[in-house]
């Protein structure tokens, strides 16, 4: 049993062509700065965007999606704009103020908010409060995880495509995410987190 932590933030946005799309911008962690990339399209294919085999990996065998591939991603920009760029994919991102729920994430101690006993506490209220969302979960191969959220932004506005079709204008994130034990809130948003993992293969 290996455990790790990956702390960083999550977009998840919906777009007025059905596209939904969860960006993971982790700045540090086991394996240093990295960005990954899920893409659910509006007929439910699933694609994962993945800078290396190794990460490719990883989130496969947490996620599940209909095709992988692995190429360049890079997120860049500010607290209140995102850039991501992978060659399927061009996405740019307006965040906004924190949320009142972001206000109620930071009133909590770090180290509680992201500790794996907290997270099982925090579980059947996030499921209550975002549809589809969890912060705890089994995935497969044994595998553990636990998201401790600290803060929440709203996205206000996107402009993008994927595999050179335009996204449109933003939407929710509607129907949620199909990856895996949990998806990205309804309302876009940016939320800063430490994921544990406890993997019994050790593969982290």
């Amino acid at each position: 049993m290996s455990r790790s932590r990956f702390s960083g933030a999550i977009a998840g946005v919906g777009s007025a062509s059905g596209v939904r799309v969860v960006v993971g911008r982790w700045d540090d962690g086991p394996w240093g700065r990295f960005a990954d990339v899920m893409v659910e399209t509006a007929d439910g294919h699933r694609v994962l965007l993945a800078p290396t085999e190794r990460v490719r990996r990883f989130v496969a065998a947490t996620y599940t999606f209909d095709e992988e591939r692995i190429e360049p991603v890079t997120v860049t920009g500010t607290r209140t704009s995102w850039h991501v760029r992978t060659p399927s994919l061009t996405l740019d991102l307006e965040v906004g103020r924190r949320s009142a729920l972001g206000v109620l994430l930071r009133a909590v101690p770090r180290r509680l908010a992201t500790s794996p006993a907290w997270c099982a506490v925090t579980d059947p209220v996030a499921r209550v409060v975002m549809d589809g969302v969890r912060t705890v979960g089994t995935a497969r191969e044994g595998r553990r995880e636990w998201y401790g959220a600290t803060d929440l932004h709203r996205v206000t506005a996107l402009t993008g495509s994927f595999d050179g079709v335009g996204l449109g204008e933003l939407a929710d994130v509607d129907p949620p995410c199909r990856f895996g034990f949990s998806s990205a809130p309804r309302t876009p948003s940016v939320t800063a987190v430490v994921t544990t993992v406890d993997d019994v293969a050790g593969d982290v």
